[in-house]
């Protein structure tokens, strides 16, 4: 049988099938106990009646690597409208404590410094997740957009040896001895390679700007920037359209 993620649970109700993920919550009732189980996609709430079986995951701490094959029923109040009953559950890797966060919380209850510390943990929380998620989806959404419209993304270095902007707030960095900095933009390498390929060419970049915050600090200012360039010729009088270009 092949695995399914918790997101294709759907499309599955009235069939059996295999799902792998974490301990995420366990909740003990006194007839019947209920387990949620994450994994990449999202999380599925899986329905344990036999007391033995019961009695064996009490002792088990959440994040734990589970596999679980069960059969698929539709409940509106489950998450996702479906949960697994009837089902086989095999604990691969147990985890050795509690993990330092209550993962199952929409919101983790912890200072800013504290989830850093413990980030390799406090990522897997789906509300930090989707952080990254969305983050990719614009990326991805950008490089479309940007790729159909003939724009070329270049990767520009990083270290400079002088401030790239007067006034700003350099971030200075040893470099093998020599003094450098990190890059505050791109602009001067756009600038070279903005009319490489024709007359006319476009490039883009995705930028990481940080910034030095003052003083020593876990927060490190740093801005991350989608910076394009259009290159144009003395046969335009203004701005070029990226519907006419």
């Amino acid at each position: 049988m092949s695995r399914i993620w918790t997101t294709q649970l759907l499309a599955h109700i009235g069939q059996r099938v295999h799902l792998a993920g974490w301990l995420h919550h366990w909740r003990r009732l006194s007839r019947v106990s209920f387990l949620v189980l994450r994994d990449g996609r999202g999380l599925a709430q899986v329905v344990v009646e036999d007391p033995a079986l019961s009695r064996r995951l009490d002792g088990l701490h959440r994040e734990s690597l589970l596999s679980i094959d069960g059969f698929v029923q539709a409940n509106p109040d489950a998450p996702g409208g479906v949960e697994v009953h009837d089902a086989a559950i095999e604990v691969v890797v147990p985890t050795t404590s509690s993990p330092p966060l209550d993962l199952s919380r929409p919101t983790l209850r912890a200072s800013p410094s504290f989830v850093l510390d413990h980030a390799p943990v406090a990522l897997r929380n789906p509300r930090l997740r989707a952080r990254f998620e969305i983050a990719s989806a614009s990326m991805f959404g950008f490089r479309t957009t940007l790729r159909l419209l003939d724009f070329v993304e270049v990767q520009t270095p990083k270290i400079v040896s002088a401030a790239t902007e007067s006034g700003a707030s350099v971030f200075s960095i040893d470099y093998f001895g020599r003094q450098a900095y990190l890059a505050q933009s791109p602009q001067l390498y756009k600038q070279i390679m903005v009319g490489l390929r024709r007359p006319m060419d476009r490039t883009t970049s995705l930028w990481s700007d940080i910034r030095w915050p003052g003083a020593p600090s876990i927060r490190i200012p740093t801005l991350r920037v989608r910076d394009t360039r259009t290159a144009s010729t003395c046969c335009f009088a203004g701005p070029i359209s990226s519907r006419a270009a």
